[in-house]
């Protein structure tokens, strides 16, 4: 069983190279109660690619966010800034 919740989404942009990336991640329970981290990446406001990696404990699974993330953030992704209502009007 999860214990915690994980979710990620980060963004890589560039104009100037006409660079517009995601990657997303989440550790979720799978049927057998087992935990799964899916993997979602790709060009932004497109479908993308998918992968899954199963763990029989949440630890493994949690481990290897963490160092997929610390990739992606040498890589140059960061968070997606939220859009503030108050700057909008």
């Amino acid at each position: 069983m999860i214990a915690q919740c994980y979710q990620l989404y980060i963004e890589r942009t560039d104009a100037s190279k006409n660079m517009a990336r995601y990657y997303a991640m989440s550790i979720e329970p799978n049927l057998f109660g087992e935990a799964r981290l899916i993997r979602r990446w790709g060009r932004i406001g497109a479908t993308g690619q998918r992968r899954e990696h199963h763990f029989a404990r949440e630890e493994e699974a949690v481990r290897l966010f963490l160092q997929l993330l610390r990739k992606r953030r040498s890589r140059g992704y960061r968070p997606k800034p939220l859009i503030r209502q108050d700057a909008i009007e």
